[in-house]
């Protein structure tokens, strides 16, 4: 007997199944009064399907009864929590192929791959009052300052030869990440690798398993009880998701039934060369099934906050990577049916659940956060790729050299309020053979800790969302290494631990600050004040609400070693005092910080004109010293 209704089965085959996940993989359950698991699969051009599993013997083949429409279903008597299974296949000429369970909650830890039968709910949440304040329709309205973590490279436990990865446990993560977190004052964590994957070195970025948090730390409820524990420390929690690729292993969803099944049939559409792995066919309603239900699923299941959606551009382009390649109907690189997915995707999850997906995307393309009903794709927010880039290349040049590139660091402007951006300085520029944040700066030692607190004064300010990848907040001297934890003995040297304080000081200001993160489309939210001081590396602007200067702040950010010992800024009003409200020179002893000498000096305007404006501050700025100073009530 089935266990899929007509609706069921309808909603699969439109690509609108997006609860198949309670239906197809395994259920444990009982029937005629007999425990044991219900198993359900697509594959429509085998010829048999059979479950194999350790509990009766690998070699005891269970087969499976088919339906028309390709869903194969078994229950099998006396299997249970923790027993592992796999498929096996049978294609038409009568290859036997054994699979893992595409829809599995579970899997062995690597290098073992059998997918294991674990009940779908058990874990009693308890983060109703954070659920309750949740609400993804004013999330640009909010503080979104994100930290980004791959789990078995942030800390580590002392290794040995029964446990040479040293990984912590989910639920030790989530006791430390909260602490670490809500000490900094993050507002959300970034998860990388979740969704099960074979090989350690690409990050979890080559997923075999869309259903099932990795087992490296531990367990589907170890994983809940960390989200929970996150939630009830206000963290929110954003998981990486790749539904654009996945690998070729064998055991996995390549070939599935002897066909490309999950993958495209186009040998021009089927493979990313660039990544070496099988590119989804968006276009088959039961792979969006399979991936939108995905999507439900971490959120529904497991309380996740947002998705990070990966690779947007290798979706949107049919020539990503490809020399050789498929135009879509009308004759263009665009990939109607991806993007038409995604447009899906959007729509349907933010509209039926309380989640969002936010786009990791490069190309070129208008409209990545714009509404689906005027042609958008609908992601609330995309990560800013040309900021980093543009930034990070400026900042590599000698400081002699950087006026001749001065406008790589403007131009980021002319095109922040195109989307909801957020602003990253991710794993990807950190990874190996790129250096660390830290090392990308020129100059002495201390001349680079003052460029990296300077480009985070910049990034706390400028128009967008907020992203740094684990040690860049304390300026970790190595590259990241998957393989290896921070440097955490690095953050307790004083030069480093004033970075981390500088970071602690922005998170504070950015949240409490209003002008700082209602990031919209309105250009009128941010004003330049001097964008052309190029010899100086120095470049001034203001952050205020559309109308008036109320909560207005201006932000000076000087990227060179040198005094400016009368340094003039042109600002708009004269009716009040100018509050400095933050310098990267405060947690050095005897800099004038805000808890030396009486807190800081006011700043009154003159007048004389400077900078186009009516009135100018005047204030002796330091090597690499970036302030923010608040404006009089207008």
């Amino acid at each position: 007997m089935s266990v899929f209704t007509d609706s069921d089965r309808y909603f699969f085959h439109q690509g609108k199944g997006y609860e198949v996940y309670k239906k197809m993989g395994s259920h444990i359950g009982a029937e005629n009064g007999v425990n044991g698991t219900r198993f359900a699969v697509w594959a429509p051009n085998a010829k048999k399907v059979c479950v194999v599993c350790d509990a009766l013997g690998w070699d005891n083949e269970q087969e499976m009864e088919p339906s028309y429409d390709g869903i194969w279903e078994l229950f099998v008597p006396d299997v249970t929590t923790g027993d592992a299974y796999r498929y096996a296949i049978y294609d038409s000429e009568g290859e036997r192929r054994l699979k893992s369970d595409p829809y599995s909650f579970r899997y062995e830890l690597r290098p073992d791959n059998a997918s294991v039968i674990c009940p779908l709910r058990e874990y009693k949440w308890n983060d109703g009052e954070y659920q309750s304040r949740r609400n993804n329709k004013v999330v640009i309205d909010k503080p979104m300052a994100i930290y980004e973590v791959h789990l078995g490279s942030w800390k580590k436990k002392y290794k040995d030869e029964d446990d040479p990865d040293g990984f912590l446990n989910y639920r030790e993560l989530g006791d430390e990440l909260a602490k670490y977190v809500s000490h900094m004052g993050y507002t959300h964590v970034e998860l990388m690798g979740i969704c099960e994957y074979p090989f350690d070195p690409s990050w979890g970025y080559q997923v075999t398993g869309y259903f099932a948090p990795t087992s490296r730390y531990g367990s589907p409820d170890d994983f809940r009880y960390m989200i929970d524990t996150l939630h009830r420390n206000n963290i929110g929690v954003i998981l990486d998701w790749v539904p654009a690729h996945f690998p070729k292993d064998d055991f996995a969803m390549g070939k599935f039934d002897g066909t490309p099944l999950y993958e495209s049939a186009d040998p021009l559409r089927a493979e990313f060369p660039i990544w070496g792995t099988y590119a989804f066919d968006h276009g088959k309603p039961e792979v969006r099934s399979f991936l939108i239900s995905s999507a439900f699923y971490w959120i529904n299941e497991f309380h996740i906050d947002s998705l990070r959606v990966d690779a947007v551009a290798a979706m949107q382009y049919a020539d990503f990577s490809r020399e050789q390649w498929r135009p879509n109907i009308h004759g263009g690189h665009i990939n109607l049916e991806s993007t038409n997915f995604l447009r899906q995707l959007n729509c349907d999850l933010t509209t039926m659940t309380n989640g969002y997906l936010l786009a990791e995307d490069s190309s070129v393309e208008q409209g990545i956060t714009n509404d689906v009903h005027i042609g958008g794709l609908g992601f609330v927010l995309k990560w800013n790729m040309g900021w980093m880039y543009d930034t990070l290349k400026y900042l590599s040049y000698d400081f002699h050299e950087r006026r001749y590139h001065h406008g790589e660091l403007t131009h980021i402007a002319d095109y922040a309020f195109t989307e909801n951006f957020i602003l990253v300085l991710s794993h990807d520029e950190v990874q190996p053979e790129k250096a660390s944040i830290l090392h990308r700066m020129p100059g002495s030692y201390e001349d680079k800790l003052g460029g990296v607190k300077a480009l985070y004064t910049f990034q706390f300010t400028f128009p967008g969302k907020k992203l740094l990848f684990m040690g860049q907040d304390y300026a970790q001297d190595d590259e990241w290494d998957v393989l290896k934890s921070l440097d955490w003995s690095v953050a307790e040297e004083f030069s480093h631990r004033d970075v981390q304080r500088t970071v602690r000081s922005l998170l504070s200001i950015y949240k409490e600050n209003t002008v700082l993160h209602q990031d919209s489309k309105n250009p009128a939210i941010f004003e330049w004040v001097n964008r052309d001081f190029a010899d100086a590396n120095i470049i001034s602007y203001i952050r205020k609400n559309p109308w008036n200067y109320d909560e207005a702040v201006l932000v000076i950010c000087n990227f060179s070693p040198w005094y400016h010992n009368d340094y003039s800024c042109g600002v708009p009003l004269n009716n009040g005092a100018y509050t400095r409200l933050f310098s990267t020179y405060d947690n050095l002893p005897g800099c004038g910080g805000p808890g030396e000498l009486g807190g800081y000096p006011k700043l009154y305007a003159e007048n004389n004109p400077c900078d186009n404006r009516p009135f100018r501050i005047r204030y002796g700025l330091r090597p690499f010293e970036s302030i923010i100073i608040k404006f009089p009530k207008s």
